[in-house]
């Protein structure tokens, strides 16, 4: 496996269901939106959430894969998915048009990169 880096990201983040009428902070950095014909979600920083939400979940932490990813590249997400699914450790992911981004709760935060870390991936903190 060719080495791949994981960026950490210093923010705490919340994962949200919102009002099709809500001001999103679509300006901020690391503003994450999906709009489905069922609801609209947000993933932002903790600090950037909307003062009104259907649903929230806070306290989730970030890292991303050190990119851009070319498209052909196949299983980044599924390998580190997979080791941390066998650590017992859920995520959230997103991914953009560069690469992915995953979170984990903030209570599984330092057991996470310590799996990935003794898997083989290089742990870059922000």
């Amino acid at each position: 496996m060719e080495q791949i880096t994981l960026c950490t990201l210093p923010y705490l983040f919340s994962v949200c269901q919102v009002q099709e009428d809500v001001s999103l902070p679509l300006g901020r950095e690391y503003c994450f939106t999906a709009c489905t014909k069922d609801e609209i979600s947000l993933v932002c920083k903790t600090e950037d959430v909307p003062s009104f939400t259907l649903q929230r979940e806070d306290g989730w932490r970030c890292f991303y894969v050190q990119g851009p990813l070319d498209f052909s590249l196949i299983g980044i997400l599924a390998r580190i998915s997979g080791l941390l699914a066998e650590a017992g450790i859920s995520i959230f992911a997103l991914s953009t048009f560069n690469t992915d981004y995953l979170l984990v709760k903030q209570a599984h935060w330092a057991d996470a990169l310590d799996v990935l870390a003794k898997s083989g991936y290089v742990i870059e903190q922000q």
